[in-house]
């Protein structure tokens, strides 16, 4: 088998709280804890979880747009973490990003032929101003908008038009590999899926890899190859698509599933509530970071942490009982 495009080991990011009159560290935040996982080229991981887990810091770590407190992070064969000024500029032409929110993260004061054509004058990809004019009109087409909507501002667009023209900018410097940072969370359903179809004609199209980042469980399902489900700063399992729908093993992961609607009124799915609210990463509890809220948790459950292992199946799962 060959390499996988990106693999994650021992991730972990740590915010310091800082109080007092000196200002000193009163306090950790253990956004991401030690976080494992490869993506194969051509393929959607999808990371899901409660809002506040950790999924959008372990992919902004992915990228560098955080520094990583400890871990490595290799991409296409390189440590991401060694990179410094133009090595690290020149990678990031292979690695993008599609924001959450297409509001913000669009230049109000430029159109949207000077925000797309940004990039192709920082890493110098075209030679004159009539061919970087060609390349965005041909972006905006790609991505199922109009050349002349080059002209107008963001404003002038709805949501689901201005999600479009971020995944256009985020296709400008072909990139091998693009974080989708929940790029359709704050759209409309209907719109929904014609984002997801937009990115799922783009990668076979491209030959693009995805992780992408979510918290509907529905739309994570449809895009992604495999799904690593997190609590807390910690992937707690891993599996295809098929199967961990299907056949979840971890008691977290069985309460999520549970939870989510089902379209046919003949069908009964036993609710799972958990107990108790989500413990403060500042204070993780000591032992398995679930074991607060887990209805089968045991005495050893409470004293070690379970490390992520494979089964014969290829299904990974963070659980002393499963």
């Amino acid at each position: 088998m060959s390499e996988p495009l990106l693999r994650v080991s021992g991730l972990k990011k740590h915010f310091s709280v800082k109080g007092g009159l000196l200002s000193r560290e009163v306090a950790r935040v253990h956004a991401v804890d030690g976080v494992s996982f490869t993506v194969d080229r051509g393929e959607t991981l999808g990371l899901v979880g409660e809002s506040g887990c950790g999924k959008s810091t372990t992919a902004r770590c992915v990228l560098r747009l955080l520094e990583p407190s400890e871990g490595e992070i290799i991409f296409d064969g390189h440590d991401v973490r060694g990179l410094s000024g133009g090595d690290l500029r020149a990678m990031r032409r292979n690695m993008q990003i599609v924001f959450q929110d297409p509001f913000a993260s669009l230049n109000p004061r430029m159109t949207v032929g000077a925000i797309l054509g940004e990039a192709f004058t920082i890493h110098d990809l075209a030679s004159s101003a009539s061919e970087r004019e060609d390349r965005v009109a041909s972006l905006l087409v790609k991505v199922g908008l109009k050349a002349d909507h080059m002209r107008r501002y963001p404003h002038e667009f709805s949501g689901g038009q201005r999600q479009r023209i971020v995944i256009a900018r985020a296709l400008a410097v072909e990139p091998k590999f693009i974080v989708c940072d929940e790029p359709v969370s704050a759209l409309d359903v209907s719109i929904q899926a014609q984002v997801i179809n937009l990115l799922e004609d783009l990668q076979a199209e491209l030959h693009l890899t995805y992780l992408f980042v979510a918290h509907d469980l529905s739309v994570v399902e449809h895009i992604s190859d495999r799904v690593a489900v997190m609590y807390l700063g910690r992937i707690v399992e891993l599996a295809s698509a098929r199967d961990l729908y299907r056949n979840p093993r971890h008691p977290y992961t069985q309460a999520l599933l549970s939870a989510v609607p089902v379209a046919d009124p003949k069908v009964k799915r036993k609710r799972i509530r958990l107990q108790g609210d989500v413990p403060s990463p500042m204070n993780p509890p000591r032992g398995c970071h679930f074991h607060t809220r887990c209805p089968i948790a045991e005495a050893r459950c409470r004293e070690s942490a379970p490390e992520l292992k494979q089964g014969s199946d290829g299904h990974f799962v963070a659980c002393h009982l499963a």
